[in-house]
């Protein structure tokens, strides 16, 4: 099973440039959803990490704090490759303060410690904020690449990482959900389920990018609401939908593999079960572990976009995503990337 390329919409980009692997060239804030308001049994930080990923840096919160890894919470992985800024918390009921000054290195930096109430939950954030540098910067016909951008949104692919590297986290779900091997660590078997939905996904919205539909509804869409979680199905498409979503208030979305009936039909529909039937042991697989049908917007905006090309051959990109996406799809959208990390 081969990772699934990203057919980009507007065809091969004209303009070339290299994403290295120095993670000051790959910066990521959280966009909070709210902060600790100062009181209760779980201890927030707000950290800076260079070269390491999120998850191990919950590894060594747990070791400090003497408490099992499930006891310490994150709104969102963040790459190994990137300084990146972001709350985690650790639940202390019961416990005195850590000495936390004793995680920090040239990798781990904490920035601010307080209390909150509740555990820190997976997607409690509005968003990230992103600044990029990429270098040897050449081609043309970049202009037009960032007017269409701005405009028009991207394809909402995941991004390379999520299925591991060089495929590692698909291939684990190819052993575990079609030839039922067991995978008994929590955190692997959650990487290889989020690879397999990728992969269907992904494979979804290339087919409606070729189609030409990716941002535009079509008869049976399931539509979603720009930055909420609400979807409605379309009985029929009218010429105020297709402004909306113009506009970029609402999207076409396609399937996170589950259990459950789809709301989707249609010619929508039509397009997903092709898929769906290329990829039936791994729906079947998806379906027998659990999980439940749910949708992701095909498109998605990068606000408050700016991109300076400077005279040695650099461009700095600074641009925020909703949570789930993947900035690299944005930089794939303008450039060829000679070098993802």
């Amino acid at each position: 099973m081969q990772i699934p390329e990203h057919r980009p919409a507007d065809g091969e980009p004209r303009a070339r440039a290299t994403l290295s692997a120095d993670p000051e060239d790959f910066r990521v804030t959280e966009i909070e959803k709210f902060l600790p308001d100062g009181e209760g049994d779980h201890g927030w930080l707000r950290i800076r990490k260079r070269g390491v990923n999120t998850e191990e840096v919950a590894a060594a919160l747990a070791r400090v704090a003497g408490v099992p890894r499930s006891a310490v919470g994150f709104a969102g992985m963040k790459d190994r490759l990137a300084v990146a800024v972001q709350w985690f918390s650790v639940d202390l009921a019961g416990r005195p303060e850590p000495r936390w000054a004793s995680i920090e290195s040239e990798a781990v930096e904490v920035l601010e410690v307080a209390r909150h109430r509740r555990k820190l939950r997976r997607g409690a954030l509005l968003g990230n904020r992103f600044q990029i540098v990429l270098r040897d910067v050449t081609g043309a016909a970049l202009d037009e690449r960032l007017a269409a951008v701005r405009a028009g949104g991207v394809p909402n692919y995941f991004g390379s990482q999520r299925f591991g590297r060089d495929g590692a986290n698909l291939r684990l779900a190819e052993s575990l959900l079609v030839r039922r091997r067991r995978v008994r660590d929590r955190h692997r078997r959650s990487l290889a389920l989020s690879a397999a939905r990728a992969y269907v996904f992904n494979r979804v919205l290339a087919a409606r990018v070729g189609l030409g539909t990716w941002d535009v509804p079509v008869p049976g869409d399931v539509m979603g609401l720009d930055g909420r979680g609400s979807v409605f199905a379309l009985d029929r498409v009218d010429a105020g939908l297709v402004e909306r979503a113009a506009r970029g208030e609402v999207h076409p979305t396609g399937p996170l593999w589950g259990r459950g009936a789809r709301q989707v039909s249609g010619a929508a529909r039509e397009v997903e079960d092709g898929i769906v039937a290329q990829a039936a042991a791994l729906c079947r697989g998806l379906e027998r572990e659990g999980l439940h049908q749910d949708r992701r917007a095909l498109r998605v905006f990068a606000k408050g976009f700016d991109c300076r090309i400077a005279g040695d051959g650099r461009a700095s990109l600074a641009f925020s995503l909703p949570p789930g996406a993947y900035a690299t799809t944005v930089l794939a959208a303008l450039f060829a990337i000679d070098r993802f990390r």
